[in-house]
């Protein structure tokens, strides 16, 4: 576990989803004054360069980012994603991509406070480096999906629960379900996040339906989004798209991806089947 670098994937299309539907739900709960808690079980370094070696082994960010970067005319909600990435390049070349910490430093508010995790020494200290003196903010370098029973319930009972873990070990998907489980039952309004990749798995294939059981504890149900782009390499493998699983889902969310998914297929689609779903489901 302590292998995987997420620089090798910065900026692609699965981080395209990940940072549009964070942003979105984020931008949701700063709507009221109150402030919020946001937990990041799986937080990374918080930015990584799109010109280091990590980056160019695959160039992932070829087909995700980089095709959006010099769109116009974007949907609103895609519009704003891909202007905090050029935020985070201080409106110069894409040169960096901001992780979900770094999205996330941009758009809560010095009231609200950050909750980040990462077991990978380096990354952590990256983190720590980057983000430590921001105000309600505490960086960790422990296994966030232990932070549940730590950080919730929130203070101000109003929280964002993002995991993402890299589901290199097959164990990730039963702690995912653990920790959704989990989650629910100390903080039952929690907005959870969950992203999944879309591989040639039984544990993945399962993973939604698992989730889908266990967000019937949530007072305002589901939203499940995939954006499906590449098709599975010649041996069968490769991870083709990717998921978010939103548990008590902002009621503007639904709409803010029918306007960028269809957008996302159009531009970061590698594939005459690449596609987008939309499900979503009430308490």
């Amino acid at each position: 576990m302590l292998a995987y670098r997420h620089a090798f994937h910065a900026g692609n299309h699965a981080d395209v989803l990940k940072h549009l539907v964070l942003a979105q739900v984020l931008r949701y709960m700063n709507e009221k004054d109150k402030p919020y808690t946001l937990i990041d079980t799986h937080a990374g370094a918080g930015g990584y360069s799109l010109q280091g070696r990590y980056a160019h082994k695959k160039d992932e960010f070829e087909t995700g980012i980089k095709p959006l970067w010099g769109e116009s005319g974007l949907p609103e909600p895609l519009a704003d994603y891909v202007q905090l990435v050029r935020d985070f390049n201080d409106g110069g070349k894409l040169a960096q991509y901001p992780g979900s910490p770094a999205i996330a430093q941009r758009i809560l508010r010095d009231t609200d406070r950050l909750r980040l995790y990462e077991l990978h020494p380096t990354d952590y200290r990256i983190l720590e480096s980057f983000l430590s003196s921001r105000p309600h903010t505490q960086v960790d370098m422990s296994d966030g999906f232990n932070a549940i029973a730590r950080d919730l319930p929130p203070p101000s009972r109003r929280g964002v629960l993002l995991i993402d873990p890299s589901y290199e070990l097959k164990t990730d998907y039963g702690k995912v379900v653990h920790a959704v489980r989990d989650a629910l039952q100390r903080f039952a309004q929690c907005v959870i996040l969950v992203w999944y990749p879309q591989i040639q798995l039984v544990e993945a294939a399962q993973l939604p339906k698992r989730l889908t059981a266990a967000a019937a504890a949530a007072p305002k149900g589901w939203l499940n989004a995939t954006l499906s782009v590449a098709e599975a390499g010649p041996d069968g493998f490769g991870m083709t798209g990717s998921g978010m699983f939103v548990i008590n889902p902002p009621w503007t969310l639904h709409d803010a991806l029918a306007q960028s998914l269809p957008v996302l297929v159009d531009k970061l689609g590698q594939y005459d089947g690449a596609r987008f779903s939309i499900e979503q489901q009430a308490a």
